[in-house]
């Protein structure tokens, strides 16, 4: 309304010149007064670049108020012409540089470099523009009606700023996104009306026929009330931040160079024509540049959207670790090194154990965090050298040339980087990965094929050490050929309270592990013959601060890779308490029950000696039991660990025989010294003469291979005498003596004879003691 009453009134000249002279200057420093205030609440109320470019509209706005304060000053107050130029002019041409800086700080979804190509490209249009304006005629003008250089550059800086602003606006709204598309439409056509006004005024001027009150002081106006409107929508609108980049349209691209020729061919023919027409020659000069300079802009950017181009095609978007194809061609490189000077080369693969828990309970975004954090880990662990590949999921591969220690011990660092947790909406999560280890051999074969085969008997690697939970770690070996990869699925958790628990449960059992919070009792073992304790087996049980005593079955330590670590607290605990009996004049014998898959691990046995002899313990008291199942599917590798450890005298015993897989012949080849029959086998000899056949036969097979046979589960005394009388060598069980604690085993050892002594029979003694018997 009130637009429309200003216009109004100096179209129709209520009131005589005065009344217009002042009506339009006070106009107009009130529409610009309010258009400053509405960029200022735009400003105040958005943030990152709309911020910067409303902020900058608010300083072009306050320049111009200031200058038209000038001006109204010297009409309206001192009553004498304005001088042109004259202060006033410097607010009026601060307002387009601003407003350019403005426009290209807007969230429009292009970088600094974009931004610029859109100012050069402002540059470029109103300098042909201009050009051809100028030899059209506006240079005839300004030459006739110029008093001085200085009035001649003014009088040019108007009709330039505002060619390049209109331009800037033009192609600015042209790229803004949909949620901007209305503030930036009205903001364009308040410059628009501004510019316009201004081309005017200048050409009026330049004739000495401007004066206040004129009808082209409406487009000043009504710019400024459509900048208002601009300002205001935004305030209104949620802040953009940033805008998605987008691909700009063709318009875009044509319309900058579209007058350049002919302003270049028009330029520089009046240049000639003319040598002192310099506004024209300089012109020329500036569009020169400025394709110049707008084209190496293109070239940098070509160049930087090649290398991300390059970056992507090789890089895991995700982690920005190299990928499959970079993996490869490191691999392929470091496999022509090794050709040259032998240098080792391996690969590590590396899978996360349960990681679909996290994206199951959770959600992706979370999975996402996880593969970001170890890939961390993993780079953390290695030298900068080596590669670190994302391959996809949750599997991962490092490729190791020519390192300082040996693969598996980079491997270990790497499983042992993974123990500490993730942590989750503010929940610890254990996620532990299973390493394969594949070293190259260079002999023979291409470098293709070289580098296909260790890349696959590091997977095969991996999925074994999955299978097994051996550390988590395995070095491929000949006999692992046969494993494939959907062998190696383990027991899920399937809801996500249970995942919850089972992550919160490995994360307690490594905190008690590392605080010793475990307690290691002890069940004791008995001749047969005699009814002495011939040695204890040592049994580890774990009392939850908050679940209580957890059934010894649960797998929260095999399913979580804390094997090792379980392993060697036992084999420690019991390591001291076999010294503290020995300080008390009693050697015991002690054995420890070892994870199955354990016995493929070849760096076990350096483990448990070094353990035994920190406590000045000999080897040969110590008996490691595991069960017979890994003997069908592991069993060259079970052998040499299961030799290794018998050739520096510890003894090897058979858990459970009976009820596993393991072939007899395979029995034949594995030097063990005892045979623990399964307690399934012993309950029913009592009454069932299946069993008690089934026994009989084993203790002759065990004796017959010079084996101490061993019959486990003894809850009765009719099961305790029937088993010395079939012949069998040692009893354990409930009946003969509960797990005890440390403190109580050398009361058992002093307990009196038990009540199955003597019911042997004659013809049940062996010809000889068994190989390997243990001493009382």
């Amino acid at each position: 309304m009130a637009l429309v009453v200003f216009s109004a009134w100096l179209l129709a000249g209520w009131g005589g010149p005065t009344a217009v002279q002042a009506v339009s200057n006070l106009g107009s420093l009130l529409f610009g007064t309010v258009a400053l205030c509405c960029t200022v609440l735009a400003a105040r109320s958005s943030m990152g670049r709309q911020r910067r470019g409303w902020t900058a509209l608010a300083v072009g706005l306050a320049c111009w108020v200031i200058g038209d304060a000038i001006w109204t000053f010297h009409e309206l107050v001192l009553h004498v012409a304005v001088p042109f130029p004259g202060p006033a002019d410097a607010g009026y041409l601060a307002f387009p540089i601003a407003a350019c800086v403005a426009l290209v700080s807007f969230p429009v979804g292009y970088t600094g470099q974009s931004r610029a190509r859109i100012f050069l490209d402002g540059v470029l249009v109103a300098g042909s523009l201009f050009v051809l304006s100028w030899a059209l005629g506006l240079g005839t003008v300004f030459r006739a009606s110029a008093e001085s250089v200085w009035t001649f550059v003014v009088s040019l800086a108007y009709p330039l700023s505002d060619l390049a602003l209109l331009t800037t606006a033009t192609l600015v709204l042209a790229r803004a996104q949909a949620a901007q598309r209305t503030a930036m439409l009205l903001l364009t056509a308040g410059l628009a009306s501004m510019a316009v006004s201004d081309s005017a005024f200048v050409y009026l001027i330049a004739d000495s026929d401007y004066a206040s009150g004129n009808p082209i002081d409406i487009g000043y106006a009504a710019g400024l009330v459509l900048m208002a409107l601009a300002a205001l929508s935004a305030w209104r609108a949620p802040t953009l931040l940033h805008s998605p980049a987008a691909a700009p349209s063709s318009t875009a691209l044509w319309l900058p160079y579209l007058l350049l020729p002919l302003a270049i061919g028009v330029g520089l023919g009046a240049s000639v024509d003319g040598p002192n027409d310099v506004p024209a020659f300089v012109a020329v000069a500036v569009l020169i540049a400025a394709v110049l300079i707008r084209q190496f802009l293109v070239l940098s950017e070509n160049r930087r959207l090649l290398a991300i181009m390059a970056q992507q095609a090789l890089h895991d978007p995700l982690t920005g670790l190299a990928n499959r194809v970079l993996l490869h061609r490191r691999l392929h490189e470091a496999i022509a090194q090794q050709r040259i000077d032998g240098s080792r080369v391996a690969v590590l693969c590396l899978d996360l154990d349960d990681f679909k828990l996290v994206n199951d309970s959770l959600g992706h975004a979370a999975g996402d965090a996880v593969l970001v954090a170890v890939a961390q880990r993993i780079v953390a662990c290695v030298r900068a050298t080596d590669t670190v590949a994302r391959l996809g999921g949750d599997e991962f591969a490092v490729l190791l040339q020519d390192g300082p220690e040996p693969p598996v011990a980079v491997a270990r660092r790497i499983r042992r980087a993974f123990e500490a947790p993730f942590y989750l909406e503010r929940q610890p999560w254990t996620l532990l990965p299973s390493i394969g280890v594949g070293v190259s051999d260079s002999a023979g074969a291409s470098p293709d094929a070289i580098a296909d085969t260790v890349l696959r008997h590091a997977d095969v690697a991996m999925y074994a050490a999955k299978r097994g939970q051996v550390g988590g770690v395995q070095t491929y070996s000949a006999d692992m050929g046969f494993i494939e990869p959907d062998e190696g699925d383990f027991t899920r958790l399937r809801s996500s309270h249970a995942a919850s628990s089972a992550s919160g449960l490995s994360v307690d059992l490594s905190r008690a592990l590392e605080h010793g919070d475990l307690t290691v009792v002890y069940q004791p073992k008995f001749s047969c013959a005699n009814g002495v304790m011939v040695g204890v087996e040592a049994l580890v049980r774990w009392s939850h601060p908050s679940l209580g005593p957890l059934r010894p079955e649960r797998p929260v330590a095999r399913t979580n890779g804390l094997m090792d670590a379980l392993t060697d607290f036992v084999v420690t605990r019991a390591a001291e308490d076999a010294a503290s009996w020995r300080d008390q004049g009693h050697r015991v014998q002690f054995a420890v029950n070892v994870f199955a898959p354990t016995l493929t691990d070849s760096s076990f046995t350096q483990r448990v000696l070094a353990i035994l002899h920190a406590h000045d313990i000999p080897f040969s008291w110590l008996t490691v039991e595991t069960s017979d199942e890994f003997l069908a599917e592991n069993h060259s590798r079970t052998v040499r660990v299961i030799h290794d450890l018998r050739a520096h005298h510890v003894r090897v015993a058979l858990d459970s025989f009976g009820s596993g897989h393991a072939a007899l012949t395979k029995l034949m080849h594995t030097e063990v010294d005892e045979l623990k029959l399964d307690r399934a086998l012993i309950a029913g000899i009592a009454h069932q003469r299946a069993p008690r056949v089934v026994v009989k036969s084993m203790v002759e097979m065990a004796h017959a291979l010079d084996l101490v046979c061993v019959g486990k589960g003894v809850e009765d005394g009719d099961t305790a005498r029937l088993l010395s009388h079939l012949g069998c060598d040692v009893m354990q069980g409930n009946y003969c003596s509960p797990p005890i604690r440390a403190s109580k085993v050398l009361d058992a050892a002093q307990a009196p004879t038990g009540g199955w002594v003597g019911a042997r029979s004659e013809s049940a003694q062996p010809h000889r003691p068994p190989r390997g018997t243990p001493p009382p």
